[in-house]
């Protein structure tokens, strides 16, 4: 948009200023030059010019300010908008009608008896832009490809639905089932884009602010991987991200801009719907958000579409040769901005352009009403198409397109603009009619007047209907689309996991580097093998796999531009275009949308991928389980790694390290199934069933979590007759007492199941207890078959009733049971109500520290003395022992005293 030549504001750090001009001659030179180059030699040369012109000025010192952000105007010229290809008459009907139909959802979900809430104003300011996304960009997967990807703002999902039944994807009970899912089935929908409820229409979940964002980002760049490597072709796909300028505040939304300016995704496109608004109130105002972001964004290496202003105010801008309406457009903050929204014609001429004679003068010719209807080019379609047409033609970057609209747009007087319209739901006759009026639509009074309002559809052959599935035809089918068009990947036989299950031999591993090892072995598949995809945050060589560097390399589209100083080591750091490791520096909320992007790419482009992201444990659920919960929701597949799991087993590095917890947070996760192994063999089984259950024939839509050490131990070979059913299912007998008349259990998992064996060992040879140790690979799958027995038998009571499996593995050992684990009790306790007797749990609870293995466990009471002191203890409440022996053990192993414990294998080491 033109906005005066006469003059020379230069915009620093969003504040104008005036730098005076001391030779208009020579300037006039430079300028005349800049149009010759472009004229003769095109824009990509000009910009060629002037990057090198400001490289030259710091090689000479000299003080170029850094351009961060420009007036605040349409960044697109009137005179450069292209030929608008649709019909926008029609188009705005169709729009009407869409607007009408998500108000008038929401509106009918508060009828008396049902009040489910709902949001009706995010989608009221974004409509135009979904709109012309939707008539003229949005591509659909019916070509066979992925399509566009679409991540929608998820409080506009209303209006998404109500284009939807326009197009006859949904019927008006779908409507009427808006958030009453279970009451309306089969035809009730979700309140937001939830993949997991509505696994054929919703593509991503974004309601989670945020994650929408990042979750973009890392979609665009696993589109350009999946291509680079050959796996699909995804140089067709374009990934949209709708947000909210509010969300613009969440450290998700902004805190990977440059990942996506550096391997330049020009693939993706932002559109920040900024309406000026958050939740309860103004973004910015006493500032101008749109400015704010322009700067970050440009700053972060973006490409810059702002789109301010509708067309109307273009004959004013024409007018404005010495830039004292754009110097206004500057200087005014958001807030007030808000407020000439819900003001009159009259109150804008007065305070917007009556204190300065000239802008008063540009507005002399219009009434009231012109003024009041000088609009935002968030709800322009001719503006939006310009910006939406340069966005996806962009090279070489990101772009980011900010918007400027009204929250609320065309509710009426009572919603737009206003703070609380987020949360306003409900149109009373007057805000109906008003609305119907605004929208021209053929709704009779007593229509409204009588009950709830009704959906409005111009009929199945209107030119509106037809024009809206003729778009979607010529732009590859309907969006948003789910499909799922990829085969059940061909598995490997047991032969890849026999050297896993032979054990260590006389070498002492980790639980991290058994499962390395054996997923070097399944990364040789043929079939297999490419379609793994590596994630870790600069953790590699702390896990033992950098022996991936030189045969998988780490993906980088620019590969390797430099010579590594590690290049004549075996294990060298290696980049390459092709790359089969993602290394995405020190973010695990990176990693995590990396992770999801993978998994999730059998349904968005039908080529399965598998992804194994290894992390810290402790940085796993607890610091991106949000993501996991987006992970579960977009229906992803791959295997989670929490390694240097258990708050006892890397104890030099202190309590920040120290997780004790993971585990119990993955329970709360009901896609998630999460192991607690102890042994190679035991990874086997649970990775091959977790391939078979994730990519065979009958795949299911979870992922697997499993916890893995970093304390090294001599791994034994597989038992014969090795109970596989035990370790899928969660619990095992590993160890079967030898001697002593006592019985009694000992449960553990992961890294407490050694503790359990040297136990075992003292209870039979100092106590004559003869205790079994069952390996107790999953607590939480434990419980989740034992709760759907009990729901089962709840709902079914005159059938036979279920026992959970807990119960009957457990139901011929004699004596009491204690559990222990690394982890806090809470995760063993899980199953206590089904174990057929007596049960007790030894655990780590409360905050971890620094020191010795040993001596953390001695700390907790978890060690092989402190669970022969709580077996002791629980026979001894059985009768079974006398009570005098408890003093005697707890002296004779000095477990009051820290210091005391063997301190064990270093705890530092990873």
């Amino acid at each position: 948009m033109a906005s005066g030549s006469d003059r020379n504001p230069i915009i620093i750090g969003g504040l104008p200023s005036q730098v005076p001009d001391f030779d208009p001659e020579e300037t006039q030179e430079w300028l005349d030059s800049l149009d010759a180059a472009v004229d003769e030699r095109g824009r990509e040369r000009a910009r060629y010019l002037m990057l090198r012109l400001i490289e030259r000025a710091r090689e000479k010192r000299v003080a170029v300010p850094e351009m961060r952000s420009t007036d605040y105007v349409n960044t697109i010229p009137t005179r450069a908008e292209p030929f608008f290809p649709g019909n926008e008459e029609i188009e705005r009907k169709i729009l009407n009608a869409t607007r009408w139909n998500a108000a008038v959802m929401v509106s009918r979900a508060q009828r008396p008896g049902i009040g489910v809430g709902g949001h009706i104003a995010t989608f009221a300011s974004s409509a135009s832009l979904y709109d012309v996304g939707f008539n003229h960009f949005f591509r659909g997967k019916d070509e066979g490809d992925g399509g566009d990807q679409v991540f929608f703002q998820g409080h506009a999902s209303p209006g998404i639905y109500a284009r939807a039944f326009l197009l006859d994807r949904l019927s008006e009970d779908n409507l009427d089932g808006f958030r009453q899912e279970k009451s309306k089935a089969p035809h009730g929908l979700s309140s937001y884009p939830h993949p997991r409820l509505m696994p054929d229409f919703w593509e991503f979940p974004t309601v989670s602010m945020g994650l929408g964002p990042i979750g973009a980002i890392y979609q665009a760049r696993m589109n350009r991987y999946m291509h680079a490597r050959e796996i699909a072709d995804t140089s067709k796909s374009h990934v949209w991200a709708f947000l909210g300028d509010g969300e613009m505040d969440e450290p998700e939304s902004l805190g990977q801009l440059t990942i996506a300016a550096r391997e330049g995704l020009d693939n993706l496109t932002f559109v920040v719907n900024c309406n000026l608004q958050r939740l309860d109130g103004p973004v910015r105002g006493n500032g101008k958000v749109i400015q704010e972001l322009e700067s970050v964004f440009r700053g972060a290496g973006w490409n810059v579409i702002k789109l301010i202003w509708d067309r109307t105010w273009d004959p004013l801008l024409a007018q404005d040769r010495d830039g004292i309406l754009v110097n206004r457009m500057n200087t005014t903050p958001d807030g007030q901005f808000q407020t000439y929204a819900t003001e009159s014609g009259a109150y804008i001429r007065d305070h917007f352009f009556g204190d300065d004679q000239r802008l008063r003068a540009m507005v002399e010719g219009m009434t009231d009403d012109q003024i009041l209807h000088l609009g935002r080019g968030g709800h322009d379609h001719k503006k939006i198409y310009a910006a939406f047409k340069a966005a996806v033609e962009h090279k070489g970057q990101p772009t980011v397109i900010l918007a400027k609209t009204v929250k609320g747009w065309t509710l009426g007087p009572n919603f737009e603009g206003r703070n609380a319209t987020h949360q306003m739901k409900k149109l009373t006759v007057d805000d109906l009619k008003g609305f119907r009026d605004r929208l021209h639509l053929p709704i009779s009074d007593k229509e409204l007047e009588s009950g709830a309002p009704p959906y409005y559809h111009p009929g199945r052959d209107s030119e509106e209907i037809q024009y809206m599935h003729d778009r979607r035809l010529g732009l590859g089918g309907y969006v948003p689309t789910r499909v799922v068009r990829s085969k059940p990947l061909a598995l490997p036989g047991d032969k890849t996991y026999a050297t896993v299950k032979k054990g260590s031999g006389q070498q002492s591993i980790a639980t991290t580097m058994a499962f390395v090892r054996l997923l070097k072995d399944l990364m040789r598949d043929k079939e297999l093998g490419r379609r793994f995809v590596l994630i870790a945050p600069d953790e590699y060589r702390t896990f033992g796999m950098d022996s991936f560097f030189p045969s998988a390399k780490i993906y980088n589209p620019l590969g390797q531009q430099y010579e590594s100083v590690d290049r004549e080591l075996l294990l060298a750091y290696k980049e390459s275009p092709t790359g089969q490791m993602l290394h995405d520096g020190i973010s695990e909320a990176g990693c995590t949308a990396s992770l999801i992007a993978a998994g999730s790419a059998y349904a968005t482009h039908g080529e399965p991928l598998i992804p194994v992201y290894v992390f810290y444990s402790m940085f796993g659920f607890q610091r991106t389980g949000d993501q996991f919960w987006q992970m579960s929701d977009q229906l992803a597949r791959g295997f989670v790694l929490g390694a240097t799991a258990g708050r006892t087993t890397l104890t030099g590095e202190g309590l920040q390290h120290a997780d004790g917890h993971s585990q119990l947070l993955a329970s709360t996760n009901p896609g998630c199934v999460a192991y607690d192994p102890a042994f190679g063999f035991e990874i086997a089984h649970i990775v091959q069933d977790g391939l078979r259950r994730m990519y065979g024939p009958d795949s299911e839509d979870v992922f697997y979590y499993l916890t893995v050490y970093n304390e090294p131990i001599q791994h034994p070979a597989e038992p014969a007759n090795i109970d596989a059913e035990g370790i899928l299912k969660g619990v095992y007998r590993f160890s079967e007492g030898t001697s002593g008349s006592i019985p009694a259990q000992i449960m553990a998992s992961g890294v407490a199941v050694p503790w359990a064996v040297e136990a075992q060992k003292i209870l039979a040879e100092e106590w004559n207890v003869k205790a079994d140790v069952w390996s107790a690979t999953s607590w939480n799958e434990l419980r989740r078959e034992a709760v759907a027995c009990e729901e089962y038998n709840l709902l079914h009571p005159e059938e036979e009733q279920r026992v959970p499996y807990v119960t009957r593995k457990l139901a011929g050992a004699q004596g009491p049971f204690v559990a222990v684990s690394d982890w806090m009790r809470a995760v063993p306790d899980q199953i206590a109500r089904w174990v057929p007797g007596t049960y007790q749990s030894l655990g780590a609870d409360g905050f971890g520290f620094a020191d010795t293995r040993g001596a953390a466990r001695r700390f907790f009471h978890i060690d092989a003395q402190s669970i022969v002191v709580g077996v002791l203890t629980e026979l001894a409440r059985e009768g079974k022992v006398d009570r005098s022996v408890l003093k005697q053990a707890i002296d004779r192993y000095q477990l009051l005293d820290v210091s005391a414990a063997d301190p064990g294998a270093a705890g530092g080491d990873a």
